[in-house]
């Protein structure tokens, strides 16, 4: 039994190297692959050491042909063992939760090797069933593909403009959550030029399998040539953004301006819906214009009501000084 574990864990580690998420192309990814290495190495000492303690208990206590007449020992516990077995989990539990929780809260910094240089920022937004990718700073917006200089922090803020998805890079790092309504950030960083595959890793309905993305990692020279020549790309209209709102897939797109002149979805979880359904995009700040007309005209009223008021007070003090002068 212990020589077929430790074959299975051979042949099992063995195949790691195929696995994206343990080739990694970026600090972030290493890091995650770090984690999952060493639980992984953890977890089967755990099952080795109980397979040995297995087979020896077997061994030792088997049954035997002492005589139609034997009884067994009566035994009541050990204080001894009963803690052993208590402290172990405890102790398994900590070793695995304190390279978690240092790994988790490293990533929601920039990798510190890099941590001086200015990340990129992309605003990454998720549709049933594309990807729209918006560069603030270079006034770029794509669809389904992104650009990034290698060796250089990449901060993605993301948000989604209808169902929850998953933004995932396997080569780069874990998957973050997009919602409508709120924006999450997620750093990561390429190591070396290469092209990495990105997709919907959360289940949205029969497109999403289909909803991925293409990230292209280059030297900060290319990368700028790709800017300049994205930037002549032509500009991006509300009524074209308005048709990637609709359900459905799309082909690789390049704009020379972005959709967060007019909407942010991570403000506006409504968008989307609006567009579908054919409702007015500017509803809801017609009707806070029509709330605060009806609370100036109360204002207004209030004010009017209380200069009446003040007048009939004033008429009632030079009644009273007439009737006092009378």
């Amino acid at each position: 039994m212990l020589a077929f574990v430790m074959f299975m864990s051979v042949f099992v580690l063995g195949g790691c190297s195929n696995l994206t998420v343990l080739d990694p192309k970026g600090p972030v990814a290493e890091q995650q692959a770090n984690l999952i290495l060493f639980s992984i190495g953890l977890m089967l000492f755990i099952v080795v050491v109980v397979f040995v303690l297995f087979t020896l208990i077997l061994v030792k206590y088997r049954e035997r042909k002492s005589g139609p007449d034997y009884e067994p020992p009566d035994i009541e516990g050990s204080t001894f063992l009963e803690i052993i077995w208590t402290v172990i989990p405890i102790i398994i539990l900590i070793a695995l939760a304190i390279p978690t929780v240092k790994t988790i809260y490293a990533l929601e910094e920039p990798p510190e090797a890099t941590a001086h240089k200015e990340p990129v920022v992309i605003h990454a937004t998720s549709v049933d069933w594309k990807w729209v990718f918006s560069y603030p700073e270079e006034d770029i917006e794509t669809v389904n593909y992104i650009h990034i200089p290698e060796d250089r922090p990449i901060l993605f803020k993301l948000a989604s403009a209808d169902s929850m998805g998953s933004f995932w890079i396997p080569s780069l790092g874990g998957q973050e959550y997009t919602m409508a309504g709120m924006m999450t950030e997620l750093y990561l960083q390429a190591d070396e030029p290469g092209e990495y595959r990105g997709r919907n890793s959360n289940f949205t309905g029969e497109g999403f399998a289909d909803q991925v993305f293409t990230v292209t990692a280059e030297t900060e020279e290319d990368y700028a040539e790709w800017v300049e020549e994205a930037q002549e790309a032509p500009e991006l209209t509300q009524e074209k953004y308005n048709e990637l709102m609709l359900k459905g897939h799309a082909d690789e797109m390049t704009f020379s301006s972005t959709h967060l002149e007019w909407v942010n979805h991570a403000m506006d979880a409504e968008y989307a819906t609006k567009v579908r359904n054919g409702l007015p995009l500017d509803e809801d700040n017609s009707h806070g214009s029509h709330e605060d007309h009806e609370d100036s005209e109360d204002e207004d009223h209030d004010s009017h009501k209380g200069h009446g008021d003040h007048d009939d007070h004033s008429k009632s003090e030079d009644k009273d000084t007439h009737s006092e002068s009378h």
